[in-house]
């Protein structure tokens, strides 16, 4: 399986390349290499997966998100139903749902949106994202509903990890030497 995985993992990185140096584009994975992970220690062959996602973000523009919770809280009935129930009357629902709150916009917004359309929406709600990474973990068994809800990270193990991607500044930097001869190589092999 591992052998697969390297092979894997080497042959996305010349695809990036190639993409790269044909349409100045990039995949948006990062294959970690073999030095950010500990030894595998899961089952063999696993027969449930965890995927652990997380997603970093700055609040960028912070009158943005408002606004745009404020409107997606004006869209939604239960939303204002919801406010007026807590105290506010019909005229002031507005103010009462999301008002100058960035905790009551990021609930809304949240609340309203999966995570996938926010990370792909993030400028729209006056986010700028930041780092993200993506945990495929092998499990003994599935959980049972409900089992890890408490505590939904904590048993991230490192050691069951089967594959990892990471998104981050950090890999946007300039190809240096190395990456511009190696880049020649492949052109010289098409």
């Amino acid at each position: 399986m591992y052998a697969a995985f390297d092979e894997l993992a080497a042959a996305a990185e010349v695809y990036d390349e190639l993409l790269y140096d044909t349409y100045d584009e990039v995949t948006p994975f990062e294959i970690p290499g073999s030095d950010t992970l500990p030894a595998y220690a899961g089952p063999e062959e696993p027969s449930a997966l965890s995927v652990l996602i997380r997603r970093d973000y700055t609040v960028a523009e912070p009158q943005r998100l408002l606004h745009q919770a404020q409107r997606i809280a004006d869209l939604d009935p239960d939303a204002a139903d919801a406010a007026v129930r807590d105290g506010a009357d019909s005229a002031g629902m507005a103010a009462g749902v999301v008002g100058s709150s960035v905790h009551a916009a990021l609930g809304v917004l949240f609340g309203e949106f999966e995570p996938d359309e926010i990370a792909s929406r993030h400028k729209e709600f006056g986010l700028e994202e930041g780092d993200s990474t993506l945990w495929v973990t092998a499990a003994d068994e599935p959980a049972e509903p409900g089992e890890w809800l408490s505590t939904p990270f904590d048993q991230a193990d490192p050691q069951r990890v089967v594959c990892r991607f990471d998104v981050s500044s950090v890999f946007d930097e300039e190809p240096g030497e190395e990456d511009d001869d190696l880049l020649e190589a492949l052109d010289r092999e098409r």
